[in-house]
C-alpha cells in the first residue's frame, strides 16, 4: 500500500529536521492547489547543509516509505532545490532565496497542518523551527 500525502509529508520533516533544517513550514494544499497535497519549505545555512538536507530527506523517505522522487529541480549551486513526492513537495532553499522568493506570502491562503504546529518560533536568533513530535 503506498504511504499517503500526509504521512509522507510528516516523514519529510522529521528528516528536514534531523538535519537541522531551519524554519520547516509545512501548508495543507488541498482545496488551495492542484499542484500538490502538501508543501514544505526549510532553509540551510550553507551549501554543505543544503546538500545535508537534501540527501537526509530522499534517503530517509526512501528508507522508511520505499518512496523516491518523482522529480527533482534546481542544484545546490543554485540554492534552491525542490524534492517532488507528487502528494508533497519538499523545498529546500538557502536562508537568503527563502527571504528573497516569500514562499510564505505566496501560500497564504494555506494552512498549516495542526500537527506541524511550523509556525511556532523555538529556535535562537529568532529562527523559527517545527515543533513536529515524532
Amino acid at each position: 500500500m503506498a504511504i499517503e500525502g500526509e504521512e509522507l509529508a510528516k516523514v519529510c520533516v522529521r528528516a528536514a529536521e534531523e538535519m537541522q533544517a531551519e524554519n520547516i513550514r509545512v501548508w495543507d494544499m488541498r482545496g488551495v492547489s492542484n499542484l500538490t497535497d502538501f508543501m514544505i519549505v526549510c532553509a540551510g545555512s550553507s551549501m554543505p547543509h543544503l546538500r545535508a538536507i537534501i540527501r537526509e530527506v530522499a534517503g530517509i523517505v526512501e528508507k522508511e516509505s520505499k518512496v523516491k522522487p518523482v522529480h527533482s529541480d534546481g542544484k545546490v549551486d543554485s540554492r534552491w532545490v525542490v524534492l517532488d513526492y507528487i502528494d508533497v513537495m519538499v523545498h529546500v532553499m538557502h536562508e537568503e532565496m527563502r527571504d528573497f522568493y516569500g514562499l510564505e506570502e505566496l501560500w497564504a491562503d494555506a494552512k498549516e497542518p495542526e500537527w506541524s504546529q511550523a509556525g511556532s518560533d523555538q529556535g535562537d536568533g529568532g529562527r523559527k523551527k517545527s515543533n513536529f513530535t515524532h
